[in-house]
């Protein structure tokens, strides 16, 4: 039986003819191409011709350590655990501030939405070179997707904690708004948990076994 491989996230699928998508990234039929071990094997054995190298400026350099560095500590998927560990904490927090009347969980709250909108840029940063590099910024569904999951997170991050430190009673007082306020948190966390599924996804569903 012939396997195929998507040249995006490395997924093998074996079957006479590739899928019309990658069902790990959602790449298109026409990324896929076969495996065959003969040819694969005399291509490590081709050597690739010399091409003449350019000196890479200073702050090319430093881009090109921190884009290996990136990658070789899987720097992304430990700083993505941030917002995806710390927001679902603080809808709860909001939720109990809402139902109990308790302010100081609030107030927790609001200092976690601060926390996490900080450490936005190196969560989109990193998963930017990943993607550039490792997935050769193939612009699937699935990339898609976690592209606006990104832009929702921190846009509603961005409201909601501006909106906290202008109206610092927005749930502890009964109103509309503080309704309202919760629903834009809970879409928050969806889009956050929208964002951590297909990034799994990519990670774990990738694997050769």
């Amino acid at each position: 039986m012939k396997k195929w491989e998507c040249t995006v996230c490395g997924y093998i699928h074996e079957g006479d003819e590739p899928p019309e998508e990658c069902p790990i990234c959602s790449a298109d039929k026409s990324m896929f191409v076969e495996i065959i071990e003969e040819q694969q094997s005399s291509r490590d054995q081709t050597e690739l011709p010399t091409t003449a190298k350019v000196e890479p400026t200073l702050l090319g350099k430093v881009y090109a350590f921190a884009s290996e560095q990136i990658l070789r500590h899987h720097l992304h998927p430990i700083s993505v655990h941030t917002p995806n560990g710390v927001l679902p904490m603080a809808l709860l927090f909001l939720l109990i501030t809402v139902l109990f009347g308790l302010p100081h969980f609030e107030t927790a709250a609001f200092y976690s939405f601060v926390f996490v909108l900080l450490t936005m840029p190196v969560v989109i940063c990193t998963g930017y070179e990943v993607w550039q590099k490792r997935y050769r910024g193939a612009l699937t569904l699935t990339f898609k997707i976690k592209i606006g999951a990104s832009i929702i997170t921190v846009t509603l991050l961005s409201v909601l904690s501006l909106w906290r430190a202008v109206q610092p009673d927005i749930l502890t007082i009964p109103s509309t708004g503080r309704w309202i306020y919760v629903l834009l948190s809970i879409i928050l966390v969806s889009a956050v948990g929208s964002a951590g599924h297909v990034g799994g996804k990519l990670v774990f569903g990738s694997r050769k076994n």
